[in-house]
């Protein structure tokens, strides 16, 4: 049976599977879960993943959820090269490093940015608010920080002088805010290098192919789908008050 990615590529961690998969030329089915239109509240999806989350992957009636622990299942299912999620303990501790911190720093102060200046705006039809909009900025400048001073520093990718799945995880998140036709990278030189060499390796076609969802998403036209339970979400991440 071949192997299932449940995902919706509006989603920065669906799209980090996806590339990572096309990238290692491993055949899959995609199976399409709308989050705007609620696909993930179903019960036949539900009953795969209770959290009602994506991406999910199943693999021969093998099923797992999370994007991190679905990368590294990856990685050693599809017998991934080394320098993906490398054998070596202490370079394989610093690729972990990075996608447990990225949990509470790249991913939450990215997505708040799209959300409040992309997503919550066309599914309320409400403007923009700028007192959130700008504290989301400032902390995901901070995350900016971290990322080129902590991580990348003098390296050619975040982990090591080779792409690992780390980066991936990373680039996916950074993209998100060009859903809002916002470039967080443009004033970031050694960051906008590594984005460079992140997509020369995994194929500027491909790339722009799994980012065209986001890339667009910034033309939609409001009213778009408003499912209650999404716009709850958003409003509870971003801090918006009821």
């Amino acid at each position: 049976m071949a192997l299932e990615v449940y995902c919706d590529l509006l989603s920065q961690p669906c799209r980090a599977i996806v590339l990572f998969l096309r990238a290692l030329e491993v055949p899959f089915s995609t199976m399409e879960i709308s989050l705007l239109k609620g696909d993930n509240r179903t019960e036949q999806f539900s009953s795969l993943n209770p959290k009602m989350m994506v991406p999910v992957i199943v693999d021969d009636g093998f099923v797992l959820t999370e994007s991190v622990a679905i990368m590294k299942y990856l990685a050693a299912r599809c017998k991934a090269a080394d320098h993906w999620y490398p054998a070596d303990i202490q370079r394989r501790a610093k690729v972990d490093e990075y996608l447990a911190w990225q949990h509470v720093h790249t991913r939450p102060h990215a997505m708040k940015v799209f959300h409040l200046e992309g997503l919550l705006p066309k599914l309320t039809g409400q403007p923009v608010k700028e007192v959130l909009l700008s504290r989301a900025l400032r902390e995901l400048d901070e995350t900016l920080d971290l990322l080129e001073n902590m991580f990348l520093k003098d390296k050619k990718f975040l982990c090591a002088d080779d792409i690992s799945i780390a980066d991936i995880m990373a680039i996916c998140e950074l993209m998100q805010p060009l859903g809002a036709g916002r470039d967080v990278l443009v004033k970031r030189p050694r960051l906008n290098e590594w984005k460079r060499r992140v997509v020369d390796h995994l194929g500027r076609q491909l790339f722009e192919d799994i980012h065209r969802v986001i890339f667009s998403f910034k033309d939609l036209q409001p009213p778009i789908q408003r499912p209650s339970h999404l716009i709850a979400f958003c409003e509870k991440l971003c801090g918006v008050s009821s």
